[in-house]
């Protein structure tokens, strides 16, 4: 029996850093459960160094070897596929998958291009429109400046209630809520700070559901709706995600949902999986308001933590995410 060599990798340089450590012991519990599979952990850290658990750095050179960075003559160890666990820059925003590609390593989720417009809100929204999913209004602006106050006050009028979102952070990262008798300005120029384009959207009150999207045994999968329950004041920040103070709560399967509203949100999820050409795993988030179903984000390498939603939905949809890692590794 030839072993294989998983390189599994977390970290990475974004705000969900933390939420990436805890991510990987899921995969670590997983991989463990193998016997042919030989897992090599590898931290990216802030710094964006490659390193172990004892802090030794690595590199991952042209041919696939995982060498010790300050080690001559270290022979390395051949990899035969990398699994990028990190939320956020440099995973879900398509940098590694790029260097994967380059020499050709085969890895877990999606390729380069997909990571990168899914991870944008921004061209997300556009796709969306342009495959016939619905989303919220928005607009969205590339500079900082008066003519960008002066638009954003104007769709504030019109709207309400907005929320200003940095284009290229985490789905909880650079979000601002901001009511309708508020000055959006100082978010605006914060939002800035973090991401090259900002993103206005139309602010909802909204049920908030999600799928797990995904293949097994060489078929596509849309599980049921699950559904994120937040206190009425309560808006599912970063905090409210990971936080052990958390308010939320999680309902694996929705309730009160009609069956047009379940096959809406599945064709939705359906035209993005093969639209974006998303693979392996995504988690598509949506918005249920009156009555109808809006487009909220997609998530490329969704959170594995023991409160995620991700692994919870694929179980209740009769699939293991255990024999779904294998399938994956075994088959690329």
């Amino acid at each position: 029996m030839t072993t294989k060599n998983i390189l599994l990798l977390c970290g990475g340089g974004s705000a969900e850093h933390e939420v990436s450590l805890r991510s990987v012991k899921f995969f670590e519990e997983c991989l463990s459960q193998f016997s042919d599979f030989r897992t090599i952990k590898i931290e990216i850290d802030k710094q964006g160094q490659w390193v172990d658990g004892s802090g030794k750095r690595y590199l991952l050179d042209g041919k696939k070897f995982l060498r010790a960075f300050e080690q001559d003559g270290d022979p390395g160890l051949k990899i035969d596929v990398a699994i990028p666990c990190i939320h956020g820059y440099p995973g879900e925003t398509g940098d590694l998958q790029s260097y994967f590609e380059m020499i050709h390593l085969p890895y877990i989720g999606c390729n380069s291009e997909t990571s990168k417009m899914c991870f944008n809100k921004i061209t997300t929204k556009m796709w969306a429109t342009a495959l016939g999913v619905e989303n919220t209004p928005y607009i969205f602006f590339s500079e900082n400046n008066e003519i960008t106050d002066s638009k954003v006050l104007e769709f504030q009028k019109t709207y309400g209630d907005i929320v200003v979102k940095a284009s290229n952070q985490g789905s909880s990262v650079g979000c601002y809520m901001v009511a309708a008798n508020e000055s959006p300005l100082k978010v605006l120029k914060e939002a800035f700070t973090l991401s090259p384009f900002v993103l206005i959207e139309k602010r909802m009150r909204p049920r908030e559901l999600e799928v797990s999207v995904y293949e097994f045994d060489g078929k596509f999968q849309v599980s049921y709706p699950g559904e994120i329950l937040t206190p009425s004041t309560t808006f599912y920040t970063y905090e409210e995600k990971y936080s052990s103070a958390s308010q939320s709560t999680t309902m694996v399967k929705v309730e009160n949902l009609t069956p047009d509203q379940v096959q809406t949100i599945t064709d939705y999820a359906t035209k993005l999986y093969h639209g974006l050409k998303i693979r392996h795993l995504s988690r598509i988030d949506f918005f249920l308001d009156n009555g109808k179903i809006y487009l909220n984000e997609i998530n490329t390498f969704p959170g594995l933590t023991s409160i995620s939603m991700f692994p919870k939905m694929m179980e209740a949809n009769g699939h293991s995410f255990k024999a779904y890692i294998g399938q994956l590794i075994n088959n690329l």
